[in-house]
């Protein structure tokens, strides 16, 4: 687990591609190493990861097809930066919110403009993730922990402020540029437990009457 606070921003130094799969070698630039060990996780833009091999200053992990089908690591090449962030212990501030590293789906930035010191992001998420995507809820971006501000279908948008901006990838983000999201944990669990037992018989989302039968709607 995580908490969308990015520690270090590092940049992916080789690619090997392996029966089908590949492995990726993760630069970490200012991350910690000093306690990490071999299989612990490691968010790499928000994806959750496994130390298969470590370095003073580096680590490898070996990434599936299903991972490189549900993100943009897909699309990585050597030197591609990348957020990092190491999994949460249970001394650590918990800044952001709880994060799964499970991405679930790439979004793309569909306008970038200055607000005061600030830039405004809207991102397109995939129109499958729209309904778990709330004002002022939560959202992970490339792994920052960010707050929804404004929601428009599969549209939504969200303000970075210049610390953000500094220390994560997405200073350097433009109109088109791919991200990984993952929704908020609660969201997903929410749909699952208000269907109850029919969620063994059903993959359908949430609708208008299964709102009005579990009594959120009169």
């Amino acid at each position: 687990m995580f908490t969308g606070i990015i520690l270090a921003v590092g940049n992916i130094s080789a690619i090997e591609q392996r029966a089908g799969d590949c492995r990726l070698t993760v630069a970490t630039g200012k991350l910690p190493l000093n306690d990490v060990v071999l299989g612990d996780s490691i968010a790499v833009n928000g994806v959750c990861l496994t130390a298969v091999a470590l370095g003073a200053n580096y680590f490898c992990a070996d990434v599936s097809n299903e991972t490189l089908s549900r993100t943009i690591l897909n699309n990585a090449a050597v030197g591609t930066p990348v957020n990092l962030e190491l999994a949460l212990t249970p001394s650590t501030r918990l800044g952001g919110h709880i994060v799964s590293g499970h991405v679930d789906g790439v979004g793309v930035v569909t306008e970038k403009q200055a607000d005061a010191r600030s830039v405004r992001f809207k991102f397109k998420a995939p129109d499958q993730l729209a309904k778990y995507i709330a004002e002022k809820g939560s959202i992970c971006i490339n792994g920052i922990s960010l707050t929804v501000n404004e929601v428009d279908g599969a549209v939504f948008s969200v303000n970075i402020v210049p610390h953000t901006l500094n220390e994560t990838t997405l200073g350097a983000a433009v109109v088109g540029t791919k991200v990984n999201l993952e929704v908020d944990l609660l969201a997903r669990y929410m749909e699952r437990l208000l269907k109850g037992d029919a969620a063994a018989k059903s993959c359908g989302g949430i609708t208008e009457e299964l709102l009005q039968k579990s009594g959120f709607l009169g």
